[in-house]
């Protein structure tokens, strides 16, 4: 039996202000012909479907048209498919009847007592739901999945005397699952899971993943999942990465770079072959880039040699004349010695004439030492302090220098201007 592992869609997600659909339809295409090229038996998609808990109706429509037109081009492909942080359990579980009769599962919550449960309620999954079969191209039942939804700290049960309640839950709800698994299942049949959370040690993308669990309670260990789990099929963590270095355990990670800092992964799917109630092997396949991230300069450098370095920009032919969908996006990283209120304009117009969408200018402030933090200063000094004392040593930190008598000129003129003339100012 073959199964693919994916995650981290984020259909519906924008880049600053720039659009993400196009490079969404690129993926889902290409999954696509994967799914039947590789004639994948059970496609696994591991949380995050959405962006966001709201998610419009073009994404909600994207993804509908990806499972039926899969479901078209590989008649025998069973579905599982949980919710993350990112998705609303609701909306992802409103259509799973309609869904189902594509075989596809989409779970997003635990089914925990809910109507008629009384506040002070024990918590209890209902695990029929949540344990689903994998049929092989025969229809015959070849493999359990647990698939677990995204737990928030009510998702899980209370364990006495735990010194961390969330992580013992989740440990304790996992356990129940499996052991519900091992009582369906066949000689023969193998269990997997899926999960979306961060598991101890995993690498974490910090421009574009959150903190998941509330309470500070981040990291699980990878002992939640049994050793006789076959694969465990994880979400949340963008870069893709095997648990400990076992590849039976890993994350598939993001299928686009959601983030500047995601520029240099390589982003993936993950294909895991079954043979009985094991693994017999696990192999990436790369996700073709469709749209270029650009960082100019790779580090931080003085204005103007940045601005040299876009106007030496060179692009494909007939890039121009492409959608501007298609261009690539870019971050510009520039190093001041000092303020430069005119740093976009010159930077847009280094730009003028070539195919790349802005996305972003970071800048960096050159130190004539070694970077420290500001010293420390008492309340009794803070109340002291008039704003401009504020405005001078936050210039003298930023950029390791008294500010110059002209801006601190500006800055006292701006702050005696009175109110009205203010106001009158900032009238069209």
């Amino acid at each position: 039996m073959k199964l693919l592992h994916t995650s981290d869609w984020h259909l519906g997600q924008s880049l600053n202000q720039f659009d993400r659909s196009y490079e969404h339809a690129q993926f889902l295409a290409w999954l696509l012909d994967t799914l039947v090229a590789e004639q994948v038996d059970a496609l696994l998609i591991a949380g995050d479907v959405f962006d966001n808990t709201n998610p419009s109706s073009a994404s909600q429509n994207q993804l509908y048209q990806f499972l039926t037109e899969a479901r078209r081009r590989v008649p025998q492909l069973g579905i599982v498919m949980t919710a993350g942080n990112h998705d609303s359990p609701g909306r992802m579980e409103a259509p799973a009847p309609f869904l189902a009769l594509l075989e596809a599962y989409v779970v997003g919550h635990t089914g925990r007592n809910r109507a008629g449960a009384g506040a002070d309620a024990e918590p209890g999954a209902d695990f029929s739901r949540i344990v689903v079969p994998l049929k092989s191209k025969t229809g015959a039942v070849a493999a359990w999945c647990i698939a677990m939804p995204f737990l928030r700290p009510g998702d899980v049960p209370r364990v006495e005397g735990a010194a961390d309640a969330y992580r013992a839950g989740v440990e304790a709800i996992y356990a129940q699952a499996y052991a519900y698994a091992l009582e369906l299942r066949s000689p023969g049949q193998a269990i997997i899971a899926l999960g979306h959370c961060h598991i101890s040690g995993g690498q974490v993308s910090v421009e574009s993943e959150r903190n998941i669990v509330i309470g500070g309670a981040e990291a699980l260990s990878a002992k939640v999942f049994a050793p006789g789990i076959a694969y465990v099929a994880l979400g949340h963590l963008h870069l893709a990465q095997q648990v400990g270095g076992d590849a039976t355990r890993r994350y598939c990670g993001s299928p686009l770079p959601m983030s500047f800092s995601e520029v240099d992964y390589q982003h993936q799917v993950v294909i895991a072959e079954l043979d009985g109630e094991a693994v017999a092997s696990t192999r990436a396949l790369l996700i073709p880039r469709s749209v270029d991230m650009l960082r100019v300069p790779k580090q931080a450098a003085p204005l103007e040699e940045v601005l040299q370095a876009l106007q030496a920009l060179e692009f494909a032919d007939g890039l121009t004349d492409a959608p501007q969908e298609q261009w690539p996006y870019l971050q510009v990283r520039v190093q001041l010695s000092q303020p430069e209120p005119g740093l976009r304009l010159q930077v847009e117009e280094a730009l003028t004439g070539k195919p790349v969408r802005l996305v972003r200018i970071e800048t960096s402030s050159a130190r004539k030492g070694t970077e420290s933090a500001a010293p420390v200063v008492s309340i009794d000094e803070l109340s002291r302090l008039q704003p401009a004392d504020y405005f001078e040593r936050l210039y003298q930190h930023k950029f390791d220098e008294a500010p110059p008598d002209d801006l601190m000129a500006a800055f006292t003129e701006l702050l005696n201007a009175p109110v009205d003339a203010l106001d009158a100012g900032a009238r069209p």
